[in-house]
C-alpha cells in the first residue's frame, strides 16, 4: 500500500461553449511530485462537512498554492488593491483541515499559500503585499515571472536559520523559486522559523514539537525534476504518511 496524499484545489470558474462552470482544479506538478515521492495523490474539493470522513482516508495533507486568504481572517481591516481571489469556502475548509489533521496526527506540508494558511490558522498574519509593503523585497524580486524567468529557475537563495530544524535539505541553502506576493508578516508562536529569503521573509517553517508538520513559500513542485533537493519535502511528507497511525491501521 501506499500513503494516500489529500491536495486542496483552487475554484475556477471555465466558460466554454455549452456553459459557465465552477471546478476545482489542482496543477499537475503537484500530482507528479506526490507520485514521484511514493505516494498516491487525490484531490480534496470543499466538503467542509465531511472533514472527519476525509481525514479517515488520507495519510498526509498537501495544502496548496492558490489565491489570497481573506485578510479578515488575520485582523486587517482593509484589502490591500493587490489582495486577490479571495474564497471564503476554501479559507474555511482549509482552516478545518488542518485543524483536523493537527487533531488527528496527520502529517502536513504547506506551499506558498498553504505555509499562508498554516500561519493564520495557528494565529499569525500576513503581509498583504510584499512590493508594498516589505522593505527590500524589490532588491530580491519574489515575482520571478516578471523578471523573466521560467518556473523552474532559481528566483533567490534560502538561507536555513536553524539547520538542526531543516532535515528535509541536504545543506543549510538553496536556490528557489518565487511566485508570491504575500507571505508571513507575524509568525504564529507555535510555528518555528527554519529558513529565509536574503531580505528577512519567512521561507519555511516546522510546528513546534512536530516536525511533520512543515511549509514553504517556494514552489518545489515546479522544481524537483530540475534538482532534486526539492523533492526531499514530498518524500518527507509522504514517509511521515506511511509512519502514521491511520497509515498503520490500514496495512
Amino acid at each position: 500500500m501506499k500513503p494516500i496524499i489529500g491536495v486542496t484545489p483552487s475554484a475556477q470558474q471555465d466558460t466554454l461553449a455549452h456553459g459557465t462552470f465552477l471546478r476545482y482544479c489542482t496543477s499537475a506538478p503537484y500530482v507528479r511530485a506526490i507520485e514521484t515521492a511514493g505516494g498516491v495523490p487525490i484531490v480534496l474539493p470543499p466538503q467542509r462537512d465531511a472533514i472527519d470522513e476525509l481525514m479517515a482516508v488520507i495519510d498526509g495533507l498537501l495544502l496548496s498554492g492558490g489565491p489570497d486568504v481573506d485578510p479578515v481572517r488575520y485582523g486587517d481591516n482593509y484589502v490591500h488593491p493587490a489582495t486577490y481571489g479571495i474564497d471564503p469556502d476554501r479559507d474555511q475548509f482549509e482552516l478545518d483541515l488542518l485543524d483536523a489533521a493537527l487533531r488527528h496526527s496527520v502529517p502536513v506540508f504547506g506551499i506558498c499559500r498553504g505555509i499562508q494558511v498554516m500561519n493564520v490558522a495557528l494565529g499569525g498574519t500576513l503581509i498583504q503585499d510584499v512590493s508594498t509593503e516589505h522593505p527590500g523585497a524589490a532588491d530580491v524580486g519574489h515575482r520571478q515571472h516578471e523578471r523573466g524567468l521560467e518556473d523552474s529557475a532559481v528566483g533567490h537563495e534560502m538561507f536555513a536559520i536553524e539547520s538542526t530544524q531543516l532535515p528535509i535539505f541536504g545543506n543549510n541553502d538553496l536556490g528557489v523559486n518565487s511566485f508570491h506576493h504575500q507571505a508571513i508578516r507575524d509568525l504564529a508562536s507555535d510555528l518555528m522559523p527554519v529558513a529565509q529569503s536574503p531580505d528577512g521573509l519567512v521561507e519555511a517553517v516546522v510546528l513546534r514539537g512536530n516536525p511533520e508538520v512543515f511549509g514553504v513559500q517556494w514552489h518545489p513542485e515546479l522544481m524537483f525534476e530540475r534538482d532534486d533537493a526539492h523533492l526531499r519535502p514530498f518524500s518527507r511528507l509522504v514517509e511521515a504518511a506511511a509512519k502514521s497511525k491511520l497509515f498503520a491501521s490500514k496495512a
